[in-house]
Parts: C-alpha cells; sequence; structure tokens
C-alpha cells in the first residue's frame, strides 16, 4: 500500500471516531455525567461532559459509519482502493471509544487541577483516538487487525493531532469553541 493510500485507509477508517466529539459540541448540553459530583475538591468531569452530547456524539459517528458503508464500493472504485467497510460491532466502537477517550481525559485534567478547556499537550490530540482504538480492538478484533495495520495506525497517530488541532482552530474561529486547543 502507497503512503497515500495508506493515508486514505486511516482516515476513512477513523471517519467514525473523528465525528463524535465534535457532534457533541454541537448538540450536547443537559445534565452533566458526573451529576455535579467532586472528587477531592474538583468536579469528576466537568459540565462539559453530557448525557446528550455522549449520545448525540455515538449515534453521529455511527450514522457516519452507516454512510461510509454505502460509499465504499462507489468510493473504493473511483480511487482505486479497497475501502474498510464497518460491520455493527466496529460501527458503534470506534464513536463510543472515542467519547469514553474523552471522558477519561477530562477525568485525568480535573485530577491535575485543570479546568474545562483547559489544554493538555498531547491528551488533547490522542484522548480519542487511543479510547476509539481501545475499544474498536475488543469489540471488533478480526476487523480491526486487518483494517489498523501498522502503516495505517502510525500514519492515525501522525495525522489525528494535526486534523485535531485544525479542526479546533476551525471552531474556534467560527465561534463554536472558547479555546483554539
Amino acid at each position: 500500500m502507497t503512503l497515500v493510500e495508506t493515508v486514505a485507509v486511516a482516515i476513512w477508517a477513523l471517519l467514525p471516531a473523528y465525528v463524535p466529539n465534535n457532534a457533541a459540541v454541537l448538540l450536547g448540553g443537559g445534565r452533566p455525567i458526573d451529576g455535579g459530583r467532586t472528587l477531592d475538591g474538583a468536579r469528576l468531569l466537568g459540565d462539559g461532559k453530557t448525557w446528550r452530547g455522549a449520545l448525540a456524539g455515538t449515534l453521529a459517528g455511527v450514522e457516519v459509519a452507516a454512510l461510509l458503508n454505502v460509499l465504499a464500493p462507489t468510493v473504493g472504485t473511483a480511487i482505486g482502493l479497497a475501502l474498510p467497510t464497518f460491520p455493527p460491532a466496529a460501527a458503534l466502537a470506534l464513536p463510543l471509544g472515542a467519547i469514553l477517550g474523552d471522558i477519561v481525559a477530562s477525568f485525568l485534567k480535573r485530577r491535575t487541577g485543570r479546568s474545562r478547556g483547559a489544554a493538555f499537550p498531547g491528551l488533547d490530540q490522542l484522548d480519542f483516538l487511543v479510547g476509539a482504538l481501545v475499544l474498536t480492538a475488543l469489540a471488533a478484533t478480526t476487523w480491526f487487525t486487518t483494517t489498523f495495520t501498522l502503516s495505517v495506525l502510525a500514519a492515525a497517530l501522525v495525522l489525528t493531532p494535526l486534523l485535531h488541532v485544525t479542526t479546533n482552530v476551525i471552531a474556534y474561529g467560527a465561534g463554536l469553541k472558547s479555546e483554539p486547543w
């Protein structure tokens, strides 16, 4: 597989994981997951992690996977590349894992004294990717090992922080985020 093909597969396979946290920002709100609870005087997660956002983000990712399943044969033929389709377990695990990864990162931020929106370099760019990959590896092992070869994983680890920073800067510029990270 060429570098361009590897990058294309990495982005395609991770689109259901890239969408959830953006959808959660746009569609979230409501009751916080932590219910306002604290640990050692700091919120467990904070107001930015809500049930509605987690559900909306997960469902948005599942819908992206379903759309990609429909588009894969046509797009794959057009670009001359066999693009992966998403079995149900992967279609759910990728977005749910992304949301869970972001929730774990929020918990770690609160434990290290960072407020909502405070930068945590490295963690901010990779939390959702690690969550998505781990949950998908557990829920759809065969699909995961077939799709995420070492070169595709390497591409994902390089591309994801770049894409994350770019989309956050765009969302900040559009007034959807209060900070550019």
